[in-house]
């Protein structure tokens, strides 16, 4: 595939993360927490944090309920059970559908979070990243581009990530973690407001995103695919729409593109490929 060279007016590169910098079949991380969820519970069930872990699920269980949304039907909390392992079997259960509902709640997020955390700092995972991510990025800022991270997961699994890599701690890359507290991905708004917290004109930034994945990651439903595949091409329009360039990212894994998807964006398979056009 050929280079690609971005708008000379470019100040700022935003970048997804699975796809884009990290793959797809970077399948550590979800079967991780389900391995571990039952021991953590346990072994962190009296501690403050978990305790707020669990309040946060039981608040979400309530408002799916109270929006008609199928989920196990009973209460997560550990002040209703004298029966701790029962109550531990019910988080689990709680979470386990929401994993396999491809669910991002914020209780789910944060639950995880935690989790990976532990995971990370005790060295049993690393963050995978693409071998042309590190080389990349440091010539960008060196010719004085500025390197931002907008994912759906959380900016604290973002840092833990690019913290505890394969190449090691790579956080110094980048000057800014956005996740979805500014906003849903396939919404406009989100792009635009990462504009104004980067004090960046959309145009000035290049949106670089993966294509569908196409292996149903996490055990998801064929259905799921089909509408994951809709959302990524959605994120890249509604950068698009806010004014931003976008880049689309071909790796390993992800799905292929339509033909009118291969004509509308500028793809690239490697950030190698990237040409800065106009710039020292």
């Amino acid at each position: 595939m050929a280079s690609v060279s971005i708008p000379a007016c470019t100040t700022a590169l935003l970048l997804d993360i699975e796809g884009t910098t990290t793959p797809i079949t970077f399948d550590i991380l979800f079967p991780y927490i389900r391995d571990h969820l039952e021991d953590h519970l346990s072994a962190h069930w009296e501690e403050d944090e978990c305790k707020q872990d669990v309040h946060l699920l039981k608040k979400q269980m309530e408002e799916d309920m109270r929006q008609n949304r199928a989920c196990p039907v009973h209460t997560v909390d550990q002040t209703v059970h004298t029966d701790e392992e029962k109550a531990i079997r019910e988080v689990v259960e709680n979470v386990m559908w929401q994993m396999a509902a491809d669910r991002k709640s914020t209780a789910l997020k944060q639950l995880q979070g935690h989790m990976w955390r532990a995971a990370y700092t005790s060295g049993r995972i690393k963050g995978e990243i693409y071998p042309d991510v590190v080389p990349s990025i440091k010539m960008w800022r060196e010719r004085g581009l500025k390197v931002y991270i907008y994912s759906s997961g959380s900016v604290e699994a973002q840092k833990l990530l690019f913290g505890h890599s394969v190449e090691g701690d790579v956080l110094d890359l980048f000057d800014g973690h956005f996740d979805t507290t500014i906003g849903a991905k396939v919404d406009s708004k989100s792009y635009e407001r990462i504009a104004e917290r980067i004090d960046s004109q959309p145009e000035e930034i290049t949106f670089l995103t993966d294509v569908s994945r196409a292996n149903r990651p996490h055990g998801e439903s064929l259905c799921q695919t089909v509408l994951t595949r809709g959302f990524v091409v959605a994120e890249a329009k509604a950068a698009e729409e806010a004014g931003l360039n976008v880049l689309l990212v071909v790796r390993p894994g992800n799905m292929e593109l339509t033909d009118e998807e291969s004509a509308h964006y500028n793809l690239i398979t490697s950030f190698s490929q990237l040409q800065l056009t106009g710039r020292a």
